[in-house]
């Protein structure tokens, strides 16, 4: 699997599959997800109204897709990270969660290529660092048949330094 570190508009990036930092409404919100919502259109929020009515709130950790409306993507992989509350351990597992149940449905869908945003780490505050090097490890650690490029995409300098930093 070939992993690689751009600086970018996820909204932007050509892939099977883009990931987003959803809420647990998936109704959108602000930062990657309102992006998402805002430049995929309509029929990702009508799509998140359908799931929300056959299992209620997506919970921490999960992961559910979409159609990507009119984004260049096939697919958008909605997951919830975890709002950092300084319990590691914890919050650690859960974002663990959010990258492997994404790449696990990637995975049944057949997709090739996958773009993750920085999961958690804006509003919800969960520090880069951490969350880079669970973001990695877990793409590193994940066996696919299928997939055959993980794209992050990074919304700052700073996410981006160290997922390169984490790469080399």
């Amino acid at each position: 699997m070939n992993i690689e570190v751009i600086k970018a508009d996820i909204t932007k990036i050509p892939a099977d599959a883009i990931v987003n930092a959803a809420n647990s409404s998936l109704l959108g919100g602000g930062g990657v997800d309102g992006a998402i919502h805002r430049a995929g259109g309509k029929q990702i929020l009508e799509e998140c109204i359908q799931i929300r009515n056959r299992q209620g709130k997506c919970n921490t950790g999960e992961a559910v897709v979409t159609a990507a409306g009119n984004l260049p993507a096939k697919y958008v992989i909605h997951t919830v990270g975890p709002v950092w509350n300084g319990d590691e351990d914890k919050s650690s597992k859960l974002l663990e969660d959010c990258y492997k149940n994404s790449l696990q449905l990637a995975e049944s869908l057949g997709v090739k290529t996958i773009a993750f945003p920085n999961i958690s780490t804006g509003i919800y505050k969960f520090p880069k660092e951490l969350a880079g090097r669970i973001a990695v490890e877990t793409v590193r650690n994940f066996q696919s048949d299928n997939i055959e490029k993980v794209i992050f995409v990074c919304f700052d300098e700073e996410n981006e330094m160290i997922y390169k930093k984490l790469l080399d």
